[in-house]
């Protein structure tokens, strides 16, 4: 959304309701200068005077100038007639501060629908209200209401929250660990920007490298996934971290931003769909953001770690295996090259342990780098190391030393490097001056938090090299049928017709029907009862098994009749499903659903009775390509079961992943009336994906 540049990057600001009383006011005045910001600055306050020691205009009609933005500092019974001024004055982009709008309930929301339909009617983009504002670091253009304290560095991590409290502490908690920013963004109610918007901004912004987000709800679901695909092409890191995952966490959400939070369960498929980078903390939020602007996409997935302590390089690895990181084994030249440059008690190996020798010799840390820099199975370059806070000490020579031993390591070619400190370290303005100094990428995340910040980046990286975020598009030949299937014959018969491979169906309506349907398949058949008001078959008694022969076929289709009718006598019966019986493979279940956020939603996961005990499944909005089906099947802790465990037939990958994304198109077809779409099982056997059951339901 490049027409936010004029709201972000602000050669002027108007401060609306300005004056000495008013501790926003007085922050928002502070704030321009302490971050040296160079353009005019102009105060209005109704009853004229002076504010922060300037003069202040009764209006923004009286400044006679162009300005690019404005911040309203206003009561809510002040706020239509100041947008009238602002229309009038010729202002396109203003923040409000004031609360009590539509988080407070129905009244607050008519109050906000006022003040909205005011602001569109004369061109006017709002960033609010109920929110601090807005900071670009490197510009200095602020409209920003809360405490700035000392300046965070400038850098290319932007921030986007709907929450301004937690965007302070986002930006605080940079400069304490000197992480650079660029623009923080608090998004409030949005009433008109939202969270799309500035993200959707943020991709084409030249200054920013890497999109960190803070998010209760998304309400604008269409812009977000249009604005990640983008950052996606684009190699733009989106680093984020969403409340939801409880009720009571839903219930606050509702209470701060009176929107829905939505299915935290389909978030999470969304982001692996659109390449969001999910995280659980702030801590893990920055440190994954700092780490991806120093590094770029990833070449591999090999990681090799050094440090001056054993200890260290075994919780490292502990950390590693938790997180999935891989830490190869190193190669045979790899390992004489450390030989001939470690001491005799060093055991080269990955972590590698330099000993206390390196205390008396800090060149080790450079030459076991170049060492590790040349194993093909290494892309990322770990360097364990605490910059220390302060340098007066007993200590001081060998950490100088070091960090010029390891500042003068310049991995070159698809080897990425970092240093990341022991624990989560505070850095000071003397550590920072060094690490600048030394020219190394260094991170005071800790072990803990590097590892679980170094798997992101490896994820994303993979993303990007697997070119994954691409829109997918249902195939033409999956039309809309002119009457919407509703039992399990119709459902199985418009699946087979959306080129899924489904088992044969016979409809009997009589013993002697089933008996000869039965007889025709040639071997074992299931019974299933047939109603359009039986969605659960087995609870009712309406499925039998391995049934063989007339007379057990015949007796089965009474038993199940009368097991139904019994059950649900007001039911309407239309006969007894014959198909033959299949054995062996693996179950699987698909199952589309609707989101009222997302959209038709697709799960994909073990099936038969495991679906409800293990609830392993992958989620994705559809629709959904054979390589994305591809993706969420790597996902199910139960896929080492596909791949021929145990001595069975491996399954065709590709040909599952074909059906289940057809299964997908089907569903779109059916329209937004459909409710669920459910195939379960479907069964996967070497190259046969056959579904044995199927049903739909509508809204």
């Amino acid at each position: 959304m490049p027409e936010l540049s004029t709201l972000f990057n602000p050669r002027s600001v108007v401060l609306v309701g300005a004056t000495d009383r008013s501790t926003w006011s007085k922050m928002a005045f502070d704030n321009l200068r302490l971050l040296g910001f160079q353009g005019r600055v102009h105060l209005v306050s109704r009853s004229g005077g002076s504010a922060h020691g300037q003069p202040t205009f009764t209006s923004v009609m009286e400044i006679g100038e162009p300005v690019d933005v404005a911040l309203l500092m206003l009561p809510i019974a002040a706020m239509n007639d100041a947008l009238r001024d602002l229309g009038a004055a010729g202002i396109t982009s203003a923040v409000v501060l004031a609360g009590g709008f539509a988080e407070t309930g129905p009244e607050g929301r008519a109050l906000q629908d006022e003040m909205v339909a005011t602001a569109r009617s004369l061109g006017i983009r709002l960033l609010g209200p109920n929110c601090l504002g807005f900071i670009n670091f490197n510009t200095g253009g602020v409209c920003w209401t809360g405490s700035m304290r000392t300046p965070p560095l400038k850098g290319g991590i932007s921030i986007v929250s709907q929450s301004g409290a937690v965007a302070t502490v986002m930006k605080h908690f940079a400069h304490q660990h000197g992480i650079g920013l660029n623009v923080v963004a608090a998004t409030g109610n949005e009433a008109v920007l939202g969270l799309a918007d500035v993200v959707d901004y943020l991709v084409d912004d030249p200054a920013t490298r890497v999109i960190t987000v803070f998010a209760e709800s998304v309400r604008d679901t269409a812009l977000l996934t249009h604005a990640a695909r983008r950052a996606l092409r684009v190699g733009k890191p989106i680093v984020l971290l969403k409340v939801g995952r409880s009720e009571i966490t839903v219930q606050a959400a509702q209470s701060h931003t009176g929107s829905l939070v939505g299915d935290d369960s389909v978030f999470d498929g969304v982001c692996q769909q659109l390449g969001l980078v999910r995280v659980r903390s702030i801590e893990e939020l920055m440190f994954t953001a700092a780490l991806l602007e120093k590094t770029g996409v990833l070449q591999g997935e090999g990681v090799a770690v050094l440090s001056a302590s054993g200890g260290m390089g075994e919780l490292a690895a502990d950390y590693a295996d938790l997180e999935g990181v891989d830490l190869p084994r190193l190669a045979a030249g790899t390992l004489a090259a450390l030989s001939s440059t470690l001491p005799p008690m060093a055991t080269p190996a990955n972590p590698l342990d330099l000993t206390g020798a390196v205390v008396n010799k800090p060149e080790l840390f450079l030459d076991c780098m170049q060492a590790l820099e040349q194993d093909p199975a290494v892309s990322v370059l770990v360097c364990v190391f605490d910059v220390p806070t302060d340098l007066n000490n007993d200590w001081a020579p060998f950490a100088v030393g070091s960090l010029q031993a390891i500042g003068r390591f310049k991995p070159e070619g698809r080897v990425r490097f970092l240093a990341i400190s022991n624990t989560v370290k505070y850095v000071s303005d003397r550590s920072r001056a060094e690490v600048e100094a030394a020219g190394m990428p260094y991170l005071p995340c800790g072990l803990d938090v590097g590892m679980k910040a170094l798997r992101h980046a490896l994820r994303w990286s993979a993303w990007q090299r697997e070119g994954a975020g691409a829109a997918s598009t249902p195939p033409a030949h999956v039309a809309t049928p002119a009457c919407l299937p509703t039992s399990e014959a119709e459902s199985m018969a418009y699946l087979a017709g959306a080129g899924v491979v489904v088992v044969p169906q016979v409809l009997a309506a009589s013993e002697a029907m089933a008996a000869s349907a039965a007889a025709a398949m040639g071997g074992p058949v299931v019974l299933k009862i047939a109603s359009p008001d039986i969605a659960h078959k087995t609870e009712v008694g309406g499925v039998l098994l391995n049934l063989q022969g007339d007379a057990a076929v015949a007796e089965g289709f009474r038993r199940i009749v009368s097991s139904a009718q019994s059950a649900l006598p007001e039911a309407r019966l239309d006969g007894v499903v014959v198909s033959p019986m299949r054995r062996g493979g693996v179950e699987l279940f698909v199952g589309v659903r609707r989101d009222e956020q997302w959209g038709h939603v697709m799960a994909l996961g073990l099936g038969g009775v495991w679906i409800e005990a293990l609830k392993d499944v992958s989620l994705r909005v559809l629709p959904v390509s054979p390589a994305e089906v591809r993706r969420m099947v790597t996902e199910l802790r139960g896929a080492s079961l596909l791949d021929g465990f145990r001595g069975a037939t491996p399954v065709n990958l590709d040909e599952l992943a074909r059906m289940v994304s057809r299964i997908g198109d089907a569903a779109l077809a059916l329209g937004d009336t459909l409710d669920t779409l459910e195939v379960n099982p479907l069964l996967a056997e070497g190259d046969r994906i056959e579904a044995l059951d199927a049903l739909a339901t509508y809204r």
